[in-house]
């Protein structure tokens, strides 16, 4: 029998894509694994990405973790980069200790995901020592990402910034226009490129076209995510009780 697992996702209120991006990795992956995944969000306010608006959703996080405890999710995405990025070089560990204890809390402890801290380790895996990334954010947020990659040990060689405030609009772009701003972006000195430091920017359709093209890796924001989600394994939420199973269920 397929195992269930439950994907807890905390997102902005004007993200529209990890709720598509994130299920079409996992619905993938369920045509090779006994595994079959739901959906569950909780949603912070925000709509314009600007430092002031990133902090103010962020600090709402902790509502939205304990909000996921109640549904017993296995696993929780937190699904804003910038955010947790632009809250100073490290913060994606801070941002993970402070929700996975909210939900321990509300009696519900669960492994936590950022999207910033699933970006570094996705590099990692990829043994990337130099990156080149684009990002949809105005310049001064996306220099500040750069800074934040750079700080966990990994070279920024070049970025794009694509400049556009409005989240929505950002959610909107087609991902294959990707295909041509990529022509822009130098990444000869790069091992991996980060082709959406973002995962409201969709990107997923272009991943394997402009892998082929430039040949050499191509992450994306959100495939980090989904990746780190299952390295390991989430523990089902019963597990940490003591159970071999779900409560209730033969």
């Amino acid at each position: 029998m397929p195992r269930k697992i439950r994907i807890g996702q905390i997102v902005p209120s004007s993200n529209i894509t990890m709720e598509s991006e994130i299920p079409a990795m996992l619905h993938a992956r369920e045509l090779h694994e006994p595994e079959r995944f739901t959906f569950h969000s909780s949603r912070m306010r925000m709509t314009e990405v600007t430092k002031e608006q990133l902090e103010a959703m962020d600090d709402d996080s902790q509502r939205c973790a304990v909000e996921l405890a109640d549904a017993r999710v296995d696993v929780m995405g937190y699904a804003c980069l910038v955010a947790i990025m632009s809250r100073g070089n490290g913060y994606h560990e801070k941002s993970q200790a402070q929700l996975e204890a909210r939900a321990a809390d509300a009696g519900s402890p669960t492994p936590v995901v950022t999207s910033a801290g699933a970006l570094i380790e996705g590099l990692r895996a990829l043994g990337a020592k130099r990156t080149a990334i684009i990002a949809p954010y105005m310049e001064p947020l996306t220099r500040a990402v750069a800074e934040y990659i750079e700080n966990e040990g990994i070279e920024v060689t070049n970025y794009i910034a694509l400049e556009i405030p409005d989240n929505l609009e950002v959610g909107s772009r087609d991902p294959l226009a990707l295909v041509e701003i990529i022509k822009d972006l130098d990444h000869s000195r790069a091992d991996v490129v980060v082709l959406s430091a973002c995962v409201q920017m969709p990107s997923l359709e272009a991943v394997q076209q402009i892998q082929d093209a430039i040949g050499k890796p191509v992450i994306t924001a959100a495939i980090a995510t989904t990746y780190q989600m299952l390295t390991p394994p989430p523990t089902p939420w019963f597990a940490y009780a003591g159970y071999t199973t779900v409560p209730g269920e033969p």
